[in-house]
């Protein structure tokens, strides 16, 4: 689903007295609340996402790109991936998965440098050189879908005196290793669960590592993958700026509930919804937010918003402070039809085929992987009364816990950017506040397909984002007259095609559509004599 069409708020604690906050995030109006016991015990919640609101190309000291938090010593990390290997991203190679996944941890800090190798490094002299310096420095080793026996042999003989070694699809022979100390694989091809991990100080905070990385890896996706390394970082090399919001802030945030929100907190709990989605959620990690969406999705209402509004919004009892990506810098498209692109016509193109259809928009495929692969997403763009308002609102459909399908509609401000073709956003969604930075990529002239991309984030929530959504009339993917644009539009925005999660769009009746009175749609593009297949609609 497109950051328009995603919206979550989630919380998750114990309903017990004796349990405070610990940790939020959120997406959108996604907030994700969890009261652990007054043990004293270190916790740690991760999230990928945490960036700041500015046009994505301006240069900044933000803690996402590493200009505010990064040190002096760079984080080293090497990668060893089986040759030839595929992964279950639309089977991609791993190589070329593990390549992008470096760069995506530059957008993060640039102090971490990754190198990536296949296990063919034995036929060349050069390369076992090469490979066995950067080893010998590496804080991380990260091994994937490795099964060759020399190979196995070679990396278990030069991998002794590498704090963290972590080990994915590959043979049973090679182990893990987290801050100095092994940990056993269960079975061959994972990195599981219920590993039997060493009994020291560091336990608990050890296996939350462990669980963090297993559920994060199971869903096989680049945001996920680069989040196992920087889950890493984080709990053994040094602090990563976009993990830091997601940590306890004990009895402060307490006292600010207590003092400030008794009564929303009060209410949440005697609400038979609203406890049922704390409940839920509950059982949902902290990073998982496709769980932690799905239980709010199911139990959504009015208190469990009043709840995230006083908590998080209007009094931040959980001292956030999240920040809109800077990274990737995308470009909006300069000219639609020959003619430079004005504000005007890059409104209209948002507009897209709005007054032809009940709809400006319907999504193809997406490439956050928690927020951009809901069922049937509509998007309606549209000129609102007043002079100069524009709004963005939209339709999709959610699968709820008890099996039903329901339609969920949301409602963005819209104001431009200083260059045409990006946008501000901004949208109260279940009592958060979140601020989008969209940019149109490109969009065909005939209108037949588009590419949007966004950054994002709910600064009182501790939780930002990035993501794009493809977009065409019917939902359908572009023909294939288009894939070479099209790709060339996914390079400009550091996406690849294997990244992009498709809509389901089989079963969508009845969404709830419409305008307010008095909308207004195109200024300048004329959409009425457009031709376009009906058949699939």
């Amino acid at each position: 689903m497109s950051s328009s069409t995603n919206y979550m708020v989630t919380a998750s604690f114990f309903l017990d007295p004796r349990f405070v906050w610990a940790s939020s995030g959120c997406r959108f109006s996604r907030t994700h609340i969890r009261l652990w016991p007054l043990s004293g015990r270190k916790l740690q919640s991760y999230s990928l996402r945490n960036r700041r609101l500015v046009s994505c190309c301006e240069k900044s000291a933000s803690a996402e790109n590493g200009a505010a938090g990064a040190l002096d010593t760079p984080v080293k990390i090497v990668a060893v991936v089986g040759g030839g290997t595929v992964s279950p991203l639309k089977s991609a190679p791993w190589y070329e998965v593990m390549v992008h996944t470096a760069t995506r941890l530059k957008w993060v800090d640039e102090g971490y440098e990754m190198l990536v190798f296949t296990d063919n490094f034995y036929h060349s002299d050069d390369e076992i050189v090469r490979l066995q310096k950067a080893v010998s420095n590496a804080d991380i080793l990260m091994i994937v879908a490795v099964t060759d026996q020399e190979s196995v042999e070679w990396i278990r003989a030069n991998s002794l005196n590498v704090s963290n070694v972590i080990v994915f699809d590959s043979s049973r022979m090679l182990e893990n290793k987290l801050g100095g100390s092994l940990v056993q694989t269960a079975a061959f091809g994972s990195f599981l669960s219920k590993l039997p991990l060493p009994q020291s100080k560091k336990l608990k905070e050890s296996e939350e590592v462990v669980q963090s990385m297993n559920e994060a890896w199971a869903r096989h996706n680049s945001d996920d993958i680069r989040f196992c390394l920087l889950v890493i970082i984080n709990a053994y090399i040094r602090p990563v700026p976009i993990l830091k919001n997601l940590r306890a802030k004990g009895f402060s945030t307490l006292n600010c509930m207590v003092k400030n929100c008794g009564r929303q907190v009060l209410n949440c709990l005697l609400d038979p919804t609203c406890r049922k989605a704390l409940q839920c959620l509950n059982n949902c990690s902290p990073v998982d937010q496709v769980c932690n969406y799905r239980c709010i999705a199911s139990y959504e209402s009015p208190e469990l918003e009043e709840f995230s509004l006083c908590v998080l919004q209007k009094h931040n009892c959980l001292q956030l402070d999240a920040q809109i990506p800077d990274s990737p810098c995308v470009n909006p498209m300069n000219q639609f039809r020959g003619h430079v692109l004005d504000h005007e016509t890059a409104e209209d193109l948002f507009v897209g085929w709005l007054g032809r259809f009940d709809w400006s928009w319907r999504v193809v495929a997406g490439q956050n992987p928690a927020y951009d692969q809901f069922p049937c997403q509509y998007q309606l763009f549209y000129r609102g009364k007043a002079k100069g308002s524009f709004w963005y609102e939209p339709v999709f459909q959610v699968r709820t816990l008890d099996g039903d399908l329901v339609w969920r509609r949301r409602k963005y401000r819209v104001k431009r950017g200083n260059t045409p073709g990006t946008f501000h956003f901004s949208v109260l969604d279940n009592g958060v506040v979140s601020n989008e930075v969209w940019t149109i990529v490109d969009v065909c002239d005939d209108l037949s397909w588009g590419l949007f991309h966004y950054h994002g984030a709910a600064r009182a929530a501790g939780q930002s984002y990035t993501g794009a959504v493809l977009v065409s009339p019917d939902g359908s993917f572009p023909e294939e007259d288009q894939m070479q644009r099209l790709s060339a539009a996914l390079e400009r925005s550091s996406i690849k095609s294997w990244e992009l999660f498709n809509v389901d769009n089989c079963s969508c009746k009845n969404p709830p559509l419409g305008l307010p009175e008095g909308s207004r749609l195109h200024c300048k593009i004329e959409i009425a004599d457009m031709k376009i297949d009906l058949s699939q609609m």
